[in-house]
């Protein structure tokens, strides 16, 4: 067993190995934790209600620094579940519908 692996015997497959990937595992977490976490579902869900929003409409909004809304928009962004847009010097952020959608489908997956 690596550090960043393990590697199980499988029974039903005449011992052949299944590794996991611990790494991918803990990417998938930081996936998952990007959603679990109340200021972030607020900011989702205020740029659903809005089609499109700024970080400065977002964070007036919210009543936060702008440091913070920047931090969770990007935390929300690399995990891919908003988009951005430019127009001129403004960028618009929007949900990302398809992400979401995986999400939902690997959510279900996980708990059947």
């Amino acid at each position: 067993m690596s550090n960043y692996s393990i590697t199980i015997n499988d029974p039903k497959e005449n011992g052949i190995l299944l590794k996991v990937d611990l790494l991918e595992v803990k990417k998938a977490a930081l996936v998952l934790r990007a959603l679990n976490h109340k200021l972030r579902q607020q900011i989702l869900k205020l740029i659903d209600e809005s089609g499109k929003m700024t970080v400065t409409e977002l964070y007036v909004k919210l009543r936060l620094e702008q440091s913070v809304a920047s931090q969770h928009l990007a935390i929300l962004r690399k995990a891919g579940f908003v988009k951005t847009e430019r127009d001129g010097k403004f960028i618009y952020y929007s949900v990302n519908i398809n992400r979401m959608q995986e999400l939902n489908q690997f959510i279900k997956q996980l708990l059947n």
